[in-house]
């Protein structure tokens, strides 16, 4: 399936200062959700301080996520199904000092 991840205000240093990935994961028997696909981040593309990006099954405060431009609290946040072409925007509104 494929579909885009995206990453902003900070969260890209973490992604090897990437700010965009297509992907094209596979179909399994699995349904691809945010939950999972937090966890696939992690392991795959993750390149540092996983505690910065996940805490507990989600994201950690003051992360925000985007799909297709809406806030995921209104999708149903990591049980959100991923439908071909989404885009998910990861932007960290935490900013040291």
């Amino acid at each position: 399936m494929k579909f885009k991840v995206e990453f902003g205000g900070g969260a890209e240093l973490l992604f090897d200062n990437k700010k965009s990935y297509p992907l094209d994961l596979p179909q399994d028997d699995k349904l691809w959700t945010i939950g999972r696909l937090i966890f696939w981040l992690k392991d795959n593309l993750l390149k540092e301080r996983p505690e910065l990006f996940i805490q507990d099954n989600s994201v950690r405060p003051g992360i925000l996520v985007l799909v297709n431009d809406t806030d995921w609290e209104l999708m149903d946040t990591v049980n959100y199904e991923i439908q071909p072409n989404d885009c998910i925007l990861f932007i960290s509104t935490l900013h040291g000092g």
